[in-house]
């Protein structure tokens, strides 16, 4: 399929396929980062509470000069903030210095303690069902909520009891690490994928892979171009490539037509080159029933 420009979730809203990551920018340099991104063609940008950066790309927006409502914006609830939801949305869309959001994520399935050991007795689920009460009771602060490293067992007891069906799931995602399980569950359901870490991450061995570079070579782009478009070519999928040099966050934005082929070449790099860049056991919660992290 040619490459998207936007998916259209479950509430009906229009989610930008390309959006800007912010994870590991660091403030100083976020701003910036943001600014030209959204001066320069994006209008979808992604951060967390978690990243500790939330005021900065709120600084970043406002610098942008760009109206709010022309802006995809999506932030994360931390994970010792799972027993404190409304809390923390209220924290969030005050360092963001915005009326609302157009997605809020639960960050991950896995509540841990404000000195970041994971807590036991409290159960992801009961945070879920508060982010839906507020979803409901306050559309006009969430436009959408979503989970973010949810592997096929978490959703299924989710979905048991879900009043609200999450609009995006935010994974892993890349050639060695496509987590077909989980992509094929969410599209089922009508939930849209975000790939986060579509390069594997800082200093990748996908930038140098051979099938990488040679269809790099063929269209005259960059690898990361490669890697970022291959999401763009699949129904349903949003993809984050994250940088805060200006060079790259223009590059990162240019999207190529890949063939059925080549979207099974790089789907093969798996077979031989498989790895995580986030492995979910630092939560404490163990492989949160993703099948390679068992």
């Amino acid at each position: 399929m040619p490459a998207t420009t936007s998916v259209t979730l479950n509430t009906g809203a229009v989610m930008p396929t390309v959006g800007l990551g912010t994870w590991k920018s660091k403030p100083g340099q976020v701003e910036h980062a943001v600014e030209f991104a959204l001066k320069n063609g994006y209008k979808h940008i992604d951060t967390a509470a978690g990243y500790q950066n939330e005021t900065e790309v709120g600084q970043g927006i406002k610098a942008s000069g760009l109206p709010r409502e022309k802006i995809f914006l999506t932030t994360k609830l931390d994970n010792p903030d799972q027993r404190h939801p409304a809390k923390a949305l209220e924290a969030s869309l005050g360092k963001l210095d915005t009326p609302y959001l157009d997605l809020w994520l639960m960050h991950w399935p896995a509540p841990m303690t404000r000195d970041g050991k994971a807590d036991r007795e409290h159960d992801w689920l009961d945070t879920w069902k508060t982010m839906e009460d507020l979803y409901l009771a306050h559309p006009e602060k969430l436009k959408a909520i979503g989970v973010s490293n949810f592997s096929v067992e978490y959703f299924e007891r989710l979905l048991k009891v879900a009043r609200v069906v999450p609009a995006v799931n935010q994974i892993e995602l890349h050639p060695s690490c496509p987590q077909d399980d989980v992509v094929e569950f969410c599209q089922s359901k009508g939930i849209v994928l975000t790939a986060y870490s579509p390069l594997g991450s800082d200093n990748s061995p996908l930038l140098k892979n051979e099938t990488v570079t040679k269809i790099a070579a063929k269209y005259g782009v960059q690898p990361a171009n490669v890697l970022v478009s291959l999401h763009a070519n699949k129904p349903m999928h949003t993809v984050l490539p994250k940088s805060v040099t200006n060079e790259r966050i223009l590059n990162n934005a240019k999207i190529i037509d890949l063939t059925p082929e080549e979207i099974g070449e790089l789907h093969d790099i798996d077979k031989t080159h498989h790895f995580r860049a986030c492995h979910p056991a630092w939560t404490g919660f163990g492989g949160i029933g993703f099948p390679d992290c068992k």
